[in-house]
């Protein structure tokens, strides 16, 4: 089958999760012919994930967060009054999306929780199948518990992962725990994180650092503050700021790295411990490695919130307002190695191909009864269209 993808470019974990279903399906004999991926000024696009792909990766502009003037929390009216400003230019974006599904004619296309790939599935109806993959999604399952207080960010989260999956053929739900469950939904599925084949092969060991990732660079004064306050503890962490340079150590115990997809493998494998943002994807990764994680949602990101909720539930780690070490060291040295979360993490992950050739499976038999009803719908009156044709 040919696949196209749609990507949210605000958030690392959804290009990762692209990258890893493009493994999964070109194992499977699948192809995926083009890339879209949401660009804006705030974010470049990183290299390695344009690398990843053996087809062309294009650039559109999406609806973006926008941050306070400190670069650290989500000012939500703000974002939605800009992302109205910009309708022709998404419009625009939504017409490239089509020029690209008309050049390239996929089967199905998948949209990692892009809100035009939603909205391009609504308003063009292609005939292709869309899947949209996000553990945003899970948020529509009997066992997810939302975080309090919720009121109108519970019901903006909500509305917007509605509009991304409009009109999908599948929803597919990353969660870090099995259900118990299943989806009362069946258009819905819940599947394990889709961890990358170099995290799997990492060989983890007890490190003698704190290791952050800050998804705004804003956070790196609090950061700075905790390295200068605490100058007994070794940290690195690593930003997205385009403007400093690669390697940035601006006290002896703390050192920054700009993103790099595999150094920062390495250096998760290596870590005491894991301080973040409480992005899904690189919780999993913690998870996965045996890494505790202490959480820092992003101002004004409800999803955080939520995502720092279910990874605490799952035993992954704490979650806390600002980025307090000791409070982590009192964690870490209460907790006994827990090797049995692990396994049990790593056993639901392992579902994870199987998973897939399902969905396969079912994309396949939807085509063939798509097929029938199509052939019935051009002969109607024929009770037996082969010997009509033969006379």
């Amino acid at each position: 089958m040919k696949f196209l993808f749609i990507v949210q470019g605000e958030g690392r974990g959804h290009m990762t999760q692209a990258m890893v279903m493009e493994g999964i399906l070109r194992k499977e004999g699948h192809e995926v012919a083009a890339v879209i991926v949401g660009a804006s000024s705030r974010r470049e696009t990183p290299n390695y994930f344009i690398q990843a792909f053996n087809c062309e990766v294009h650039r559109i502009q999406s609806p973006n967060f926008v941050t306070d003037k400190a670069n650290k929390a989500i000012r939500i009216g703000a974002t939605l009054l800009e992302n109205l400003k910009k309708i022709r230019t998404f419009s625009n974006s939504l017409r490239e999306i089509n020029r690209l599904v008309q050049t390239h004619q996929p089967d199905c296309i998948i949209n990692f929780y892009d809100m035009l790939g939603g909205i391009y599935n609504f308003c063009y109806q292609p005939s292709a199948k869309c899947i949209v993959v996000g553990h945003q999604y899970l948020s529509e399952h009997q066992e997810f518990i939302f975080a309090k207080p919720a009121g109108m960010q519970k019901l903006l989260f909500r509305i917007n992962t509605k509009i991304t999956a409009m009109g999908a053929f599948k929803s597919i739900a990353l969660s870090l725990w099995e259900p118990r469950q299943a989806f009362s939904k069946t258009n819905l599925l819940v599947w394990p994180p889709l961890i990358k084949s170099v995290v799997k092969s990492a060989c983890p060991i007890p490190g003698d650092f704190f290791l952050i990732y800050i998804v705004n660079s804003g956070y790196a004064k609090e950061i700075f503050e905790m390295a200068r306050n605490f100058p007994e503890l070794k940290i690195e962490a690593f930003w997205d700021d385009k403007e400093m340079p690669e390697k940035y150590q601006p006290l002896p115990n703390l050192l920054f790295h700009q993103v790099n997809d595999l150094l920062f493998i390495e250096k998760l494998s290596q870590c005491k411990a894991y301080l973040t943002t409480a992005g899904f994807e690189s919780i999993a990764e913690a998870m996965y490695l045996n890494k505790k994680v202490l959480m820092v949602p992003v101002k004004g990101q409800y999803e955080q919130k939520c995502n720092a909720l279910d990874a605490e539930r799952t035993g992954a780690g704490i979650a806390a307002d600002t980025f307090d070490p000791l409070l982590l060291e009192h964690y870490l040295h209460g907790k006994s190695p827990d090797k049995a979360s692990t396994e049990k993490f790593k056993q639901w992950e392992q579902t994870l191909e199987f998973q897939c050739t399902k969905l396969m499976e079912s994309l396949m038999e939807a085509d063939n009864q798509e097929l029938k009803k199509s052939f019935r719908l051009l002969s109607p009156k024929l009770k037996n269209p082969i010997s009509a044709y033969s006379k």
